[in-house]
């Protein structure tokens, strides 16, 4: 079980709808991985297997070391002007680079 991450219902059911697209006993996978101009960069993937240190919640994956960093986050789907993501509210970060795609802890 994923503890201290809260999901809203608009990435809950954006979730389960990439999912329903997909071979039956897909997972949506949240990563947390080095890269970007500030150091680390969210990572969402289709997964079918899992691993022995990820977290379930609902059909969605976290490994262990990403779970923790993500402690006290937020995912949300959103719609702007560039289109439509998932945004991660993560109270951790110090600080993210101006495209928004990156970000330090």
């Amino acid at each position: 079980m994923i503890k201290e991450i809260k999901f809203t219902d608009k990435a809950l059911k954006q979730i389960e709808n990439l999912l329903s697209k997909k071979d039956k006993g897909s997972f949506f996978r949240i990563a947390i991985k080095g890269g970007g101009c500030s150091g680390f960069q969210y990572e969402f993937t289709f997964d079918k297997s899992k691993q022995d240190d990820d977290l379930n919640y609902q059909n969605i994956l976290i490994d262990k070391n990403s779970a923790d960093l993500l402690k006290g986050s937020e995912v949300d789907y959103v719609s702007e002007l560039i289109g439509e993501s998932f945004k991660i509210s993560n109270p951790q970060t110090k600080s993210s680079c101006g495209c928004g795609v990156s970000f330090s802890l």
